[in-house]
């Protein structure tokens, strides 16, 4: 999937929140039951905490489930880092589509190993990361930061999960 590429067959989804995510990687659905799902949910309660703060944000979204050779070549051609990384967001800039996340195996899970975190936790933490960025947020300095690491754990505990932040320095 190329970032802003939409679906196959140039469609989108429709709706005012539509999250399409392509599987890729098989390794997704052997860490975790339904691993769509676990987008899907993510990804609606990002967004129902950026409406909550007075941030709406609409649009179709692409959430691309790969593996780690996958990101590091979205990370090179796009960032020019030549390694894998967890999470890459493409914001679109078109009316009606958000933009893409794309979510590399192998890193994920790697991390939440060494968190002692679920991988599918640490999924659903890492799809709302990528949305709030949809949505606008960022984390280059110290108060941004803080902000979406508090927003994060906001959408979080909508999802009845862990904060991811709880315990770090």
């Amino acid at each position: 999937m190329e970032p802003g590429s939409r679906l196959p067959g140039g469609t989108t989804p429709a709706g005012p929140l539509a999250v399409e995510v392509m599987l890729e990687d098989a390794g997704w659905r052997g860490a975790m039951r339904d691993p769509e799902r676990i987008v899907r949910e993510a990804a609606a309660a990002a967004l129902s905490e950026c409406a909550a703060r007075g941030q709406p944000a609409q649009g179709q979204i692409v959430v691309l489930l790969a593996d780690d050779r996958a990101l590091k070549r979205l990370n090179h051609d796009h960032r020019g880092k030549t390694k894998p990384t967890n999470v890459l967001s493409f914001p679109a800039g078109v009316p009606g589509v958000l933009g893409d996340v794309a979510l590399g195996f192998g890193t994920v899970r790697r991390e939440a190993r060494a968190a002692n975190r679920r991988v599918a936790d640490h999924l659903a933490h890492l799809v709302a990361h990528g949305v709030l960025h949809l949505a606008g947020h960022d984390h280059i300095h110290a108060g941004e930061a803080r902000r979406m690491e508090q927003a994060e754990a906001r959408v979080m505990r909508r999802l009845g999960r862990p904060n991811p932040w709880r315990g770090l320095t």
